[in-house]
């Protein structure tokens, strides 16, 4: 079993930034990938952006350039800058992890004003 508890959400004005964490604990020796999606009203849940065990990062469109994805092995942490934020970024973002099983946080909000 693997827990994961995001932090870092919140309300912030169009071109800002915000730094989301995600802290596993448990089985935390059995994680391979990372990654965070994300939930906006009405909207299918995606995935924003995914981290391997070895840090090859891969990105959704439409961040490309804007967040990055990063993950610190050595306290179970993956995070995610999110720079010149637009307002179309406003979501719930989750993390997930693979463990192999699937394993997802509680989710936290972004929210973007223009």
């Amino acid at each position: 079993q693997v827990q994961l508890v995001e932090s870092g959400g919140g309300l912030v004005q169009a071109g800002g930034s915000l730094r989301l964490s995600c802290a596993a604990s448990g089985s935390i020796f059995s994680i391979n990938d990372m990654g965070w999606y994300r939930q906006a009203p009405g909207k299918q849940r995606e995935l924003v952006a995914h981290i391997t065990s070895g840090g090859i990062t891969n990105y959704v469109d439409s961040v490309k350039g804007r967040f990055t994805i990063s993950r610190d092995n050595a306290v179970s942490t993956v995070y995610l800058q999110m720079d010149s934020l637009k307002p179309e970024d406003t979501a719930v973002y989750y993390c997930v992890c693979r463990a192999p099983m699937e394993y997802w946080g509680q989710g936290t909000q972004v929210t973007v004003s223009s």
